[in-house]
């Protein structure tokens, strides 16, 4: 990265380098475009308590420094990103991430669910670690599993790959009378995801930081009703068409997904206004604004 990559660049000569994920090379290539989707491990460095995490957070910092341009996914990050490395605010531009075919309502057999998995449950997506705010959600769902007799059965079903935190839930449950309540099914193809999407009778996402929540967009493209945290960017990926909780209210949660679970009326409502929001999302609409971006770079260049 340090000298290899710059030499093959200008061997390259090529006019213009993306970098799509959080480092880039540090000299000798211009104009030079860095992806970060979001700094929680510069702001949150609390989260990340890893042996080489200050060599990242250095690396990606450098890297931040010397980009010509960088592209991030939400307003929420753009702000972060300022806030944390100092660039000047007209060099950070938002491309939202898009959403299409196959994530689209349609019908799903139960029978092509994971093995353990039976409807109703309540679902999340995403790599499984302490700033997903996990354990607040276990206790949210077994407080609704307490409430309602009805819904004694009702499962959380945990799709991503665990980071550390799995067998925490699951004993957290299990202390709370809950034992049979966790599902952890790792990283799922992407056949599968969907097919969970569109059994699943909410999505729950109380996530403490996010930069985007591409399964927030996913589920609403899937017509999944949506119950989240107001924080990071995840207000404004869903706009009015979820339910929005304070991360640290385990009842507030519980009330909505209970609302969602019961309410077909709301469920209906939320599904509809889902689908909705989801359209306004494209993969199209974010290689036009990469692209728009690449140009700009390379105006500069040429003036």
């Amino acid at each position: 990265m340090l000298v290899d990559l710059p030499l093959a660049v200008r061997r390259a000569s090529v006019d213009l380098f993306h970098a799509p994920a959080y480092v880039a090379p540090l000299v000798g290539v211009h104009p030079l475009v860095l992806t970060i989707h979001d700094v929680s491990y510069e702001r949150h460095p609390e989260w990340y308590p890893y042996r080489r995490d200050p060599l990242r957070r250095w690396f990606y910092r450098r890297s931040a420094l010397a980009a010509d341009a960088i592209l991030t996914d939400s307003e929420f990050s753009r702000s972060e990103i300022v806030a944390a490395y100092r660039v000047p605010a007209d060099r950070v531009f938002v491309v939202p991430l898009g959403v299409g075919p196959p994530f689209t309502p349609g019908p799903a057999e139960a029978s092509a669910l994971p093995a353990g998995v039976v409807p109703p449950y309540v679902l999340h997506v995403g790599d499984l670690h302490v700033r997903r705010n996990l354990a607040m959600l276990v206790d949210a769902v077994c407080e609704v599993r307490r409430r309602r007799e009805a819904l004694r059965g009702l499962q959380l079903v945990l799709a991503g790959q665990d980071r550390g935190v799995g067998a925490d839930l699951m004993s957290r449950a299990a202390e709370r009378g809950h034992p049979d309540m966790v599902r952890l099914l790792g990283a799922v193809t992407d056949a599968t995801l969907i097919t969970l999407y569109r059994r699943a009778n909410a999505l729950a996402y109380p996530s403490r930081y996010e930069g985007f929540g591409l399964p927030l967009l996913e589920a609403m493209a899937c017509g999944v009703p949506v119950v989240a945290a107001r924080a990071g960017a995840i207000p404004e990926v869903v706009g009015d068409a979820a339910v929005l909780i304070d991360p640290d209210a385990a009842a507030g949660f519980a009330d909505a997904i209970e609302h969602v679970l019961v309410s077909s009326d709301l469920a209906a409502r939320l599904r509809e206004a889902s689908a909705a929001r989801a359209a306004m999302f494209s993969w199209a609409q974010t290689a036009g604004r990469t692209v728009d971006v690449y140009r700009r770079c390379l105006g500069a260049v040429d003036g």
